[in-house]
């Protein structure tokens, strides 16, 4: 399916949503052009904060399919480990 024909969706965490609110953050298209959709554990950068891809949902809109993005709560840049 070519990416153009879908919408992809992030979905938030409550706290992060109030975070990105006050904040004024807005998340990016991120894959808008891109002919490959997301997968699990794929990890979004939004704000200096990390969020893991942790589950995918079709839906449609009457529309267009729509991918929902469940995205785990965000973890900052000096919350991450590597080793």
């Amino acid at each position: 399916m070519n990416q153009q024909q879908i919408r992809i969706v992030p979905v938030f965490a409550s706290d992060d949503q109030t975070w990105m609110r006050r904040a004024g953050i807005q998340a990016p298209r991120f894959w808008h052009g891109h002919p490959v959709a997301p997968a699990l554990g794929d990890v979004l950068r939004v704000g200096g904060r990390q969020f893991v891809i942790q589950a995918r949902v079709w839906e449609h809109d009457g529309e267009l399919p729509v991918l929902k993005l469940f995205l785990g709560s965000s973890h900052a840049q000096s919350d991450t480990t590597f080793g």
